[in-house]
C-alpha cells in the first residue's frame, strides 16, 4: 500500500487516483502507523510553506516523516512536498523547514519577461539518471505551478533541472527518495510513468 499523507492541504485525490490509474492501490490518511508501515509514502502539497509546516506539527506528523525518509522507505514529494523537505524557506520570512535535505527554498523575482508563479507545461533536462525516471526522455514536458524552488546545498541529489528564467532544479532523488517540483499528476502519461515507476519500486513488483 501506498500512504498519500494527509495533513489538511494538497491535491490528495488527484495524487491517489493517479496511482490506481497506474495499478497501485493508495491510501489517503494521516495515521502515523499506517504511514510508517506503508510499501511508499507520499507527502503531496499545495498552499503557503508555513501553513502546511504547521499543519504537519498539528497533526504530529513530523515525526513520521522524518522517520520513513530515514528508514529508507521509498518516499515521493510532489511540489510543496519537495520543498518541505529542506532546510528553510524564505517565503513569508524564514520558515524552517524539515531539515532533510540541505539547502533552501528561494522565490522567483517577477520581471518583464518572468511571470510568478511559473504556470503550465515546461521541459525537464536530465542531470542524473534515476529508476524513478525511468522512460522520461530528456526535454519532455511536465506541468508546473508555483512560485518558489529549491537550492541544493548539495548538487549530487539534483535528478532534473529546467529553465524559467534561469535554470532552477525541478527534482532530487536519492536511492530511496525522488521529489519533484512539478505535478506528476497533473502531467498526463509522463507523470503517470513516474507515478509507475514509484509505484513498481515501493512495492517491489
Amino acid at each position: 500500500m501506498i500512504a498519500v499523507i494527509d495533513y489538511g492541504m494538497g491535491n490528495l485525490r488527484s495524487v491517489q487516483k493517479g496511482f490506481e490509474r497506474s495499478g497501485f492501490a493508495a491510501e489517503i490518511t494521516r495515521d502515523r502507523a499506517r504511514i510508517a508501515a506503508a510499501d511508499g509514502v507520499v507527502l503531496p502539497g499545495v498552499g503557503a510553506f508555513h501553513t502546511c509546516m504547521e499543519n504537519l506539527h498539528r497533526f504530529d506528523l513530523v515525526d513520521v516523516v522524518r522517520s520513513v525518509v530515514d528508514r529508507k522507505i521509498p518516499f515521493l514529494g510532489i511540489c510543496l512536498g519537495l520543498q518541505l523537505l529542506f532546510e528553510e524557506s524564505e517565503e513569508f520570512g524564514a520558515q524552517k523547514g524539515l531539515g532533510l535535505i540541505p539547502g533552501v527554498v528561494c522565490g522567483f523575482r517577477a520581471g518583464d519577461d518572468l511571470k510568478v508563479p511559473h504556470m503550465g507545461w515546461n521541459s525537464i533536462r536530465i542531470r542524473k539518471r534515476t529508476r524513478f525516471l525511468e522512460g522520461i526522455r530528456d526535454s519532455d514536458q511536465v506541468y508546473f505551478v508555483h512560485s518558489y524552488y529549491v537550492v541544493p546545498g548539495d548538487e549530487s541529489c539534483v535528478a532534473t533541472v529546467t529553465s524559467y528564467g534561469d535554470s532552477f532544479v525541478s527534482s532530487i532523488a536519492t536511492d530511496t527518495l525522488f521529489a519533484c517540483q512539478f505535478h506528476p499528476e497533473k502531467s498526463q502519461a509522463l507523470g503517470l510513468r513516474i507515478l509507475e515507476n514509484f509505484g513498481k519500486f515501493a512495492t517491489k513488483r
